[in-house]
């Protein structure tokens, strides 16, 4: 009995001791570039991207929106609801009929993570470019924590550096810390749990960079302490503020027809 004790309790430490899955707010597009423009569906997933789930619950978001050409349209009655592993998530269509780069984003309701005591707020926004034009992907939403992309996240090679300034009401964030996820389509399996968040501390300036070394979707989110607040039953919580950007990578390799033939 001792011994059965002895190996009850290793297992629960090892459990306690494993780290928490980082919680994504995914915002992803049919595509990052429509080179002759057109329609374009963007999907909403509250999930756990590299470790393939699971899909947690997504009330429906406060504000979705899309930026472009320096004029903001309110999606916030456009959203459709869907189900995910019998999750609710959010789904949207747009037309996109002029040059430039639109910005989706989406403010979404706090989200109580009781593992963790604290409320999740995450900003989330995806850069979308009609007609290839290359213009406008540095502008930024106004969201209350956002990365301001440096490198034009859209059009990337797998390989390529992304880099990125973190912003805090405006203002750059000092050492912020950037946590990193592909979406993981089923062919890759982390060695260890190590291995699903990559993390990357920005520099003085909040300036980070992170290479993509697979192609696919790509999450980086930028996380800032929240004001202190009440849990569900009155207790004390914290708040975690993200600014989420998504970006995608594409391999190189002969063009569609060749790889048909």
């Amino acid at each position: 009995m001792p011994h059965r004790l002895a190996v009850s309790a290793l297992v629960v430490l090892a459990a306690l001791a494993r780290p928490a899955t980082a919680h994504f707010l995914e915002i992803v597009p049919s595509a990052d570039v429509l080179p002759d423009g057109g329609a374009v569906t963007v999907d909403l997933t509250f999930t756990h991207p590299m470790a393939r789930g699971p899909v947690m619950e997504m009330a429906r978001p406060q504000r979705v929106g899309v930026v472009h050409r320096e004029k903001t349209t309110n999606l916030t009655t456009a959203v459709t609801e869907k189900k995910i592993d019998g999750k609710t998530a959010w789904t949207l269509s747009a037309k996109l009929a002029e040059p430039g780069a639109a910005t989706f984003f989406v403010e979404p309701q706090p989200y109580w993570e009781a593992a963790e005591k604290k409320w999740i707020v995450h900003h989330a926004k995806v850069i979308v470019d009609a007609f290839a034009s290359g213009e406008g992907w540095s502008n930024l939403v106004g969201l209350p924590v956002e990365i301001e992309p440096l490198t034009r996240p859209t059009g990337l090679w797998t390989g390529n550096l992304f880099r990125g300034i973190v912003r805090h009401d405006g203002r750059p964030v000092p050492f912020a810390e950037v946590e990193v996820e592909w979406i993981n389509d089923g062919s890759v399996e982390a060695p260890n749990d190590a291995f699903l968040t990559q993390v990357i501390r920005a520099d003085g300036n909040g300036v980070f960079a992170q290479t993509l070394p697979r192609a696919g979707w790509w999450g980086f989110a930028a996380l800032v302490d929240g004001p202190d607040a009440k849990g569900p039953n009155g207790e004390a919580a914290r708040t975690e503020l993200g600014g989420l950007i998504w970006v995608k990578a594409t391999d190189m390799g002969p063009p569609p027809a060749a790889r048909a033939k």
